[in-house]
């Protein structure tokens, strides 16, 4: 497909918590229509038919079959990822893949190798390196007059080990874990922000519950080509809400109220086992029966990670869910951003930047495998207790 002169049709491939997330973006951007899914709920595929009088399946092949979709975006568990993608490219289907790319390097490399014999574009997201401040502070970077990046901070503390899990989502090699599923978000921004190519990572990570028996925090120094350095921390225990040193917006962009506290370590101390655990999830994604659409996007400042702060040689950028800030030598400016008509609009617009203008995607499958591979080099050298240097920018 060389070109798109309608509305993009789009097939879901998992319509989970990923998708759950998504889909205020896709019923908001009148560019998108959701032609199709699959899913092995029941429930949740009936919902899809009723809700946009598209057809269903439980398994992919099905739907990337159908001639009437451009591309499939694929929210099934991240294990699935790469063999997803391969049907989806073999039916020649554009392919927006949702974070972590795939759990090996050797998967990552099979998903560019197929999408680019088969000439379609395949990008990874949602990251939150596609959202608006850090995209903005990007180009404030880019237009050199902070001078060289040299230093960045990136710190995020959340209660996302205690919220309802699948079991694969709590064990390390499948996928599980703060590493995997949170870190693949941090290491993106710091990237976008930092530039070049990370080549030395040295990391410690943190396991602390026995009852949720996978990494649920981390740090780490990463080293970059280009010279700048940068530290991450992300901690999944629940105690700490770093949205406090982010104006109380939460990760959405929605605000926070600061007096409820400790809400998902109450609501899974009353679980008895994994699968009413598994069962708890379930219900609050699409077509569960405590599903909720979420409301409109008023109210709602931009998505963010956590508190992020890139040090220049002439200055400090601060990116916020309603702007940029930025301290000079003498003065400090704030660069706002008007307030999202709808939610991840970045990622459709790269979607069809790429799709329809044939313009290369930032976030393509390149990138998000060296995304990966940082993520890996933090496992290896949290296990080994030693610094990990990386391939060549690029490699496959």
């Amino acid at each position: 497909m060389a070109g798109l002169d309608r509305t993009l049709r789009l097939g879901v491939a998992g319509l989970g918590r990923a998708f759950t997330l998504m889909l205020p973006t896709f019923l908001g951007d009148a560019r998108v229509h959701l032609a199709g899914a699959c899913d092995p709920r029941e429930a949740a595929r009936a919902q899809f038919a009723r809700d946009f009088d598209a057809p269903v399946f439980a398994d992919l092949e099905a739907l990337a079959s159908l001639d009437s979709i451009d591309a499939i975006y694929i929210a099934s568990p991240h294990q699935l990822h790469a063999e997803h993608t391969r049907i989806a490219a073999a039916h020649g289907k554009h392919v927006l893949v949702e974070k972590p790319m795939a759990l090996s390097l050797e998967e990552c490399d099979a998903m560019v190798r197929c999408c680019e014999q088969a000439g379609v574009h395949l990008i990874v997201g949602h990251c939150h390196s596609f959202d608006q401040p850090y995209l903005s502070a990007r180009e404030l970077l880019q237009s050199g007059a902070l001078g060289r990046v040299r230093m960045v901070h990136a710190l995020n503390y959340t209660d996302f080990l205690y919220r309802p899990r699948r079991p694969e989502e709590l064990q390390t090699e499948a996928g599980g874990g703060v590493v995997f599923s949170q870190a693949a978000h941090q290491i993106d921004v710091v990237r976008l922000l930092a530039g070049g190519h990370v080549n030395r990572v040295h990391a410690v990570t943190g396991n602390w519950d026995p009852q949720r028996d996978t990494e649920g925090a981390y740090s780490a120094l990463l080293w970059f080509d280009n010279g700048a350095f940068a530290s991450v921390t992300y901690s999944g225990y629940g105690h700490f809400d770093s949205d406090e040193w982010c104006g109380w917006r939460g990760e959405l962009g929605a605000a926070k109220d600061p007096q409820v506290y400790g809400v998902a370590r109450r609501r899974l101390a009353a679980v008895q086992s994994s699968e009413e655990e598994a069962r708890l999830k379930a219900a609050s994604t699409y077509g569960g029966p405590e599903y909720r659409p979420a409301g409109a996007a008023a109210g709602l400042s931009h998505q963010h990670f956590g508190p992020v702060l890139v040090s220049c040689e002439k200055g400090d950028l601060r990116p916020m869910p309603d702007g940029v800030w930025v301290y000079g030598d003498a003065e400090r400016q704030h660069h706002a951003l008007p307030a999202p008509s709808v939610p991840r609009v970045e990622v459709i617009d790269e979607l069809l930047e790429a799709v329809a203008g044939g313009r290369a995607p930032l976030h393509d499958g390149r990138w998000a495998r060296s995304t990966l591979e940082v993520c890996l080099a933090l496992l290896q050298s949290a296990q080994q207790g030693e610094a990990v240097s990386l391939g060549v920018s690029g490699q496959l």
